[in-house]
């Protein structure tokens, strides 16, 4: 709608021109030549300036702004305003000898601006640069609006294939785990594999056919985290303690898949347990209004820390995602301490509901 509303404006500029163009050049011939030498003159004039303004403006403006030669572009406009300098003196003077000179309509005045001199022709000169100034100015309009669109088609083009990389990423990774979890537990519980095989189920289903989509509801992305827990809390049996809060009030506000997910997966994946204690991870949800908060933490040992500028390939995917999909719009707070590893992400976004 936006790209037709800008050419829609630039036909209109364009016809905009050509009508002030030829009611300009009307009035300065039809006061000094008769009726249909004048008009005759005034077609000649505009047939030059369509020509030399197309060859200069359509032609080779574009193609020296796709060449970036612009120095040869202004010697070419030199030398078009040169030519159609000479065209208009040797028009107006060849119609003032044959219709004007000699006649009623003649006078010592048009004699000096009409006869062919090098006085008529500098006079001429403004007039051709001016005709040929602007159509290469609304021509260089276009091309501006042209190559602005462009490359915002490419940045556009470059995002979603970063962010098509980075999902593709977590997916493979996120898989891997749950699959070798359910292979462990096979063999050891089978009632249990097989509630988690329906909770694996419910993860496969979200990931190959919901989450390919720019945005999922929120109720659903929690639904898939909460299956994800689920998995984990099965995996992991009395060895870990897991607390979840959920409190989402607005479940259709839109938000971006897999955005939240590898918080969870790094959380249960680097989690300690120390023989005299027992290792926990703690999972606080909150949505308000248009900021959605969500804090992950997990018990941590001191003789297994993590290194300082690196959280995971899913923490860094994530930071990159935000990054691209919600600049300036959230806070990413990492924290290590002894004992516990926090992850805190406060998101703001407008409250819309996703589309049907």
């Amino acid at each position: 709608m936006k790209t037709t509303t800008t050419l829609n404006t630039q036909r209109v500029i364009i016809v905009i021109f050509w009508v002030v163009l030829t009611l300009t050049i009307w009035s300065q011939i039809n006061r000094d030549f008769p009726l249909w030498p004048g008009i005759l003159q005034c077609l000649i004039f505009l047939l030059g300036a369509f020509i030399s303004a197309h060859i200069l403006s359509d032609i080779w403006l574009p193609r020296a702004l796709e060449r970036k030669k612009m120095h040869l572009f202004a010697f070419q406009s030199v030398c078009v305003v040169l030519f159609q300098t000479l065209y208009i003196t040797i028009v107006m003077s060849f119609f003032y000898w044959n219709s004007v000179y000699g006649t009623p309509h003649d006078s010592t005045d048009k004699l000096a601006v009409y006869a062919f001199s090098w006085g008529a022709f500098f006079s001429a000169m403004p007039a051709a640069a001016l005709i040929n100034g602007t159509a290469c100015g609304i021509r260089f309009y276009q091309e501006h609006n042209r190559i602005q669109k462009n490359h915002a088609q490419l940045q556009q083009a470059h995002l979603e294939a970063q962010l098509r990389i980075l999902q593709d990423q977590i997916n493979p990774h996120l898989m891997f785990n749950v699959l070798n979890h359910m292979h462990i537990l096979m063999q050891k519980d089978v009632e249990r594999a097989s509630v988690l095989l329906i909770r694996f189920s419910d993860i496969l289903r979200y990931q190959l056919y919901e989450c390919n989509r720019e945005a999922v509801l929120l109720e659903r992305e929690v639904k898939y985290l909460k299956d994800m827990v689920e998995v984990e809390r099965i995996r992991w049996g009395e060895e870990l303690k897991v607390d979840c809060s959920w409190d989402v009030t607005n479940g259709k506000q839109e938000i971006v898949p897999l955005l939240l997910s590898p918080f969870v997966e790094n959380a249960f994946k680097h989690v300690s347990r120390m023989p005299s204690e027992k290792g926990f991870v703690n999972l606080v949800l909150t949505q308000q209004e248009g900021q959605l908060v969500f804090m992950i933490e997990n018990s941590s040992s001191v003789q297994q820390p993590r290194k300082d500028n690196s959280h995971g390939l899913g923490l860094e995917n994530v930071r990159k995602r935000l990054e691209i999909l919600y600049p300036q719009r959230y806070i990413l707070e990492i924290e290590k301490m002894d004992k516990i590893f926090r992850v805190t992400l406060t998101l703001q976004f407008i409250p819309q509901p996703l589309a049907s």
